[in-house]
C-alpha cells in the first residue's frame, strides 16, 4: 500500500503546475532555482497524514486485496506451468499451445479486474488526497518562490547541471505545509478523479474571461 500511495503521488499536481516560459523570459530571469513538485507533494505533512489515514481507514480492502492478490498468482502459476509444458512438447501442438497461453493472457486479465474491484476505494480515496493537493500547489509554489526571491523556477528533469542550493523543494513542502497541513480522505458522493482540479482551473478561466471582459468594457469610447 505504500508503494501505492508514493507511485500515485507522482502524478500530483501535472495540472496545476505554470506553463512553461518563453526563451525571453528564462533569458530576462534573475533568480533561477529547480523543485521537484511531485516530490515535494508526497513528502508533505498532508499526504503523509492522509496515506497513513487510508491505510487504517481501508485496512480491510487493503489486507482483502493482498490476500486475494496472492491466490489469483499461485492459480496463474499453475496456467503458466501448464503452458510452459505444452511449449515443451515436440512436436508442439499449436492449438493446444495457443489455448494454454490465452488461458494465462485471460486469467491475468480477470485477476486485474478482481483486484482493481478490490482496490476502487483506495483508490479513489487517493485519488481525492491528490486532487485536494494539487490545487493549492501553484499557491505553495508561488510562495516558496517570493520567499527566496525567485523569479523562474524549472523542474529538476530539464536541467542538465546545477548547484544545491538552487533547489528549493523544501521550500515548496514547507509552504504546502503551512498552506494545506491536513487534506480529507472522505471521498465525496459522486466525486470523480481530477475533479477538483478541473472545477479550479475553470474558475481560473471564468475570472480571467470575466476580468478581460471588464476591460474591454472600460476601454469602449462613449457615444454623444
Amino acid at each position: 500500500m505504500k508503494k501505492l500511495l508514493a507511485a500515485s503521488a507522482m502524478a500530483i499536481a501535472t495540472l496545476t503546475v505554470s506553463p512553461i516560459l518563453s526563451a525571453p523570459a528564462i533569458a530576462q530571469a534573475k533568480s533561477v532555482a529547480v523543485a521537484d513538485v511531485r516530490a515535494a507533494a508526497a513528502r508533505s505533512n498532508a499526504f503523509t497524514t492522509a496515506s497513513q489515514q487510508i491505510e487504517t481507514t481501508y485496512k480491510a480492502q487493503i489486507d482483502q486485496q493482498q490476500s486475494r492478490g496472492q491466490t489469483l498468482q499461485a492459480e496463474i502459476n499453475v496456467l503458466i506451468a501448464k503452458y510452459q509444458e505444452e511449449a515443451k512438447k515436440s512436436p508442439q501442438n499449436q492449438a493446444a499451445l495457443q489455448a494454454a497461453a490465452k488461458a494465462v493472457q485471460d486469467k491475468r486479465q480477470a485477476a486485474a479486474n478482481e483486484l482493481g474491484q478490490i482496490g476502487a476505494p483506495v483508490e479513489l480515496a487517493v485519488a481525492y488526497v491528490e486532487d485536494q493537493i494539487s490545487v493549492r500547489m501553484n499557491e505553495a509554489i508561488k510562495a516558496a518562490m517570493t520567499a527566496r526571491k525567485v523569479d523562474l523556477l524549472l523542474n529538476p528533469d530539464a536541467v542538465l547541471a546545477r548547484e544545491n542550493n538552487v533547489d528549493i523543494t523544501d521550500a515548496v513542502v514547507a509552504e504546502l505545509n503551512r498552506i494545506l497541513p491536513n487534506v480529507s480522505i472522505a471521498v465525496p458522493a459522486g466525486y470523480q478523479p481530477g475533479q477538483l482540479v478541473q472545477e479550479r482551473n475553470q474558475q481560473l478561466i471564468n475570472a480571467a474571461r470575466a476580468a478581460q471582459g471588464g476591460a474591454q468594457t472600460g476601454t469602449q469610447p462613449t457615444s454623444r
